[in-house]
């Protein structure tokens, strides 16, 4: 992860899936820090998720809400933006076109 303007961006690349959704999970939790208010997972290089992936970013969003941090998800491919659509999940994590867009909205 890299921090911009004190928000946390973590890359997220290849697939995520019940194989690996632990392994992710794991990875984010450990680049969270405890002053971490703003989380935005940079969807960029993903190229595909499963419903255990979507659950780790549902988890991922719950923790950071609970002392008041926001996480938000950009750059999703059409099929991935399909797929957090299709689940809802575009009603509860914020989900925004660009790095540079999600970075606006989420400034101080």
């Amino acid at each position: 992860g890299e921090r911009e303007e004190g928000i946390l961006i973590a890359k997220v690349k290849g697939r995520i899936d019940g194989a690996n959704s632990r392994e992710f999970e794991e990875a984010i939790q450990a680049i969270i820090g405890e002053n971490d208010r703003v989380v935005i997972l940079d969807f960029k290089a993903l190229s595909y998720i499963s419903s255990a992936g979507l659950r780790v970013i549902l988890l991922t969003a719950k923790k950071l809400q609970k002392r008041s941090g926001k996480c938000a998800v950009c750059s999703l491919s059409d099929p991935i933006n399909e797929v957090f659509h299709i689940s809802g999940f575009s009603q509860i994590i914020p989900t925004y076109t660009s790095r540079s867009q999600a970075l606006d909205a989420h400034r101080d």
